[in-house]
Protein backbone atom coordinates (compact mmCIF):
# COMPACT_ATOMS: atom_id res chain seq x y z
CA UNK A 1 0.00 0.00 0.00
CA UNK A 2 1.64 3.57 -1.06
CA UNK A 3 0.28 6.21 1.20
CA UNK A 4 0.66 9.85 0.20
CA UNK A 5 0.15 12.83 2.38
CA UNK A 6 -3.51 14.68 2.05
CA UNK A 7 -4.21 18.50 2.65
CA UNK A 8 -7.52 19.12 3.39
CA UNK A 9 -7.21 21.90 6.01
CA UNK A 10 -9.27 24.28 2.77
CA UNK A 11 -12.34 21.96 2.70
CA UNK A 12 -15.23 23.95 4.45
CA UNK A 13 -17.79 21.50 2.95
CA UNK A 14 -18.80 18.21 1.10
CA UNK A 15 -21.75 17.31 -0.64
CA UNK A 16 -23.31 14.20 -2.87
CA UNK A 17 -25.15 14.56 -5.66
CA UNK A 18 -25.70 13.01 -9.43
CA UNK A 19 -22.48 10.97 -9.50
CA UNK A 20 -20.62 13.80 -8.09
CA UNK A 21 -18.76 14.57 -5.23
CA UNK A 22 -19.16 18.80 -4.38
CA UNK A 23 -16.58 20.26 -2.51
CA UNK A 24 -16.54 23.43 -1.18
CA UNK A 25 -12.94 24.87 -0.79
CA UNK A 26 -11.85 28.03 1.20
CA UNK A 27 -9.12 29.62 -1.36
CA UNK A 28 -8.78 32.54 1.32
CA UNK A 29 -10.31 35.23 -0.34
CA UNK A 30 -12.76 33.58 -1.35
CA UNK A 31 -14.76 30.30 -2.02
CA UNK A 32 -14.52 27.64 -4.84
CA UNK A 33 -17.12 24.97 -5.50
CA UNK A 34 -15.72 22.12 -7.18
CA UNK A 35 -17.40 18.84 -8.71
CA UNK A 36 -15.52 15.82 -9.15
CA UNK A 37 -17.25 12.57 -10.85
CA UNK A 38 -16.89 10.45 -7.87
CA UNK A 39 -18.89 7.41 -6.55
CA UNK A 40 -21.39 8.16 -3.35
CA UNK A 41 -19.20 6.38 -1.15
CA UNK A 42 -16.18 9.06 -1.90
CA UNK A 43 -18.90 11.30 -0.03
CA UNK A 44 -19.52 8.42 2.73
CA UNK A 45 -15.89 8.05 3.43
CA UNK A 46 -15.04 11.79 3.85
CA UNK A 47 -17.86 11.84 6.19
CA UNK A 48 -16.41 9.18 8.15
CA UNK A 49 -13.40 10.61 8.13
CA UNK A 50 -14.75 13.89 9.65
CA UNK A 51 -16.17 11.92 12.11
CA UNK A 52 -12.89 10.33 13.00
CA UNK A 53 -11.30 12.90 13.19
CA UNK A 54 -13.67 15.03 15.62
CA UNK A 55 -13.73 12.37 18.11
CA UNK A 56 -9.99 12.21 18.22
CA UNK A 57 -8.16 14.31 21.15
CA UNK A 58 -6.45 16.91 20.17
CA UNK A 59 -2.81 17.00 20.32
CA UNK A 60 -0.75 18.98 22.87
CA UNK A 61 0.00 22.73 21.30
CA UNK A 62 3.08 23.02 19.56
CA UNK A 63 4.81 26.02 17.38
CA UNK A 64 3.61 27.18 14.32
CA UNK A 65 5.92 25.90 12.00
CA UNK A 66 7.88 28.73 10.01
CA UNK A 67 5.90 29.65 6.79
CA UNK A 68 8.16 28.67 3.57
CA UNK A 69 8.64 30.86 0.60
CA UNK A 70 9.56 28.92 -2.61
CA UNK A 71 12.39 30.25 -4.29
CA UNK A 72 14.52 30.36 -7.76
CA UNK A 73 17.32 29.04 -6.67
CA UNK A 74 19.91 26.15 -7.67
CA UNK A 75 20.86 25.93 -3.83
CA UNK A 76 17.11 25.73 -2.24
CA UNK A 77 13.68 25.08 -2.71
CA UNK A 78 12.19 27.14 0.05
CA UNK A 79 13.04 29.95 3.15
CA UNK A 80 11.73 31.17 5.69
CA UNK A 81 12.18 33.09 8.69
CA UNK A 82 10.59 33.78 12.45
CA UNK A 83 11.41 36.96 13.28
CA UNK A 84 10.67 36.73 16.97
CA UNK A 85 12.98 33.90 17.04
CA UNK A 86 15.26 35.08 14.60
CA UNK A 87 15.48 31.66 13.19
CA UNK A 88 16.29 31.30 9.69
CA UNK A 89 14.72 27.82 7.83
CA UNK A 90 16.21 26.64 4.69
CA UNK A 91 14.73 23.63 2.50
CA UNK A 92 17.70 22.05 0.51
CA UNK A 93 17.50 20.93 -3.76
CA UNK A 94 18.45 17.90 -2.05
CA UNK A 95 15.10 17.50 0.55
CA UNK A 96 17.17 18.83 3.55
CA UNK A 97 15.76 21.31 5.59
CA UNK A 98 18.00 23.26 8.35
CA UNK A 99 17.22 25.93 10.67
CA UNK A 100 20.01 28.95 11.29
CA UNK A 101 19.75 29.97 14.75
CA UNK A 102 20.58 33.80 15.84
CA UNK A 103 19.66 35.39 12.27
CA UNK A 104 19.01 38.71 12.34
CA UNK A 105 16.24 39.95 10.45
CA UNK A 106 18.74 42.69 8.08
CA UNK A 107 20.78 39.34 7.06
CA UNK A 108 17.04 37.55 6.39
CA UNK A 109 16.22 40.41 4.64
CA UNK A 110 19.30 40.83 2.27
CA UNK A 111 19.06 36.57 1.71
CA UNK A 112 15.37 36.64 0.58
CA UNK A 113 16.49 40.22 -1.89
CA UNK A 114 19.27 38.42 -2.79
CA UNK A 115 20.02 37.93 -6.95
CA UNK A 116 21.76 34.28 -5.86
CA UNK A 117 20.33 32.94 -2.25
CA UNK A 118 23.06 30.47 -2.93
CA UNK A 119 25.76 32.48 -3.24
CA UNK A 120 24.75 35.07 -0.59
CA UNK A 121 24.03 31.75 1.68
CA UNK A 122 27.48 30.33 1.45
CA UNK A 123 29.23 33.62 1.92
CA UNK A 124 26.74 35.28 4.89
CA UNK A 125 25.66 32.35 6.75
CA UNK A 126 27.06 28.85 6.23
CA UNK A 127 29.37 28.17 8.58
CA UNK A 128 28.64 31.67 10.46
CA UNK A 129 25.06 29.95 12.75
CA UNK A 130 24.58 27.13 15.23
CA UNK A 131 21.98 24.87 13.13
CA UNK A 132 20.14 21.99 13.48
CA UNK A 133 18.60 19.71 10.60
CA UNK A 134 14.76 19.16 10.56
CA UNK A 135 12.60 16.04 10.05
CA UNK A 136 10.02 16.17 7.52
CA UNK A 137 7.28 16.37 9.96
CA UNK A 138 8.63 20.07 11.59
CA UNK A 139 8.02 21.96 8.86
CA UNK A 140 5.62 23.05 5.91
CA UNK A 141 6.03 24.48 2.45
CA UNK A 142 3.18 27.29 1.86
Amino acid sequence: MKLSKVDLSSLVAIAHSDGYLQLLLDRGDELEFLEIPAPVEAYEGLQELNETIAQTPALPFEEEPIAMLPVSSSMAIAVGYDRDEHILQVEFQNGGVYQYLGVDEDTWEDLHSSDSIGSFFNQAIKGKYDCDRLDHADYTID
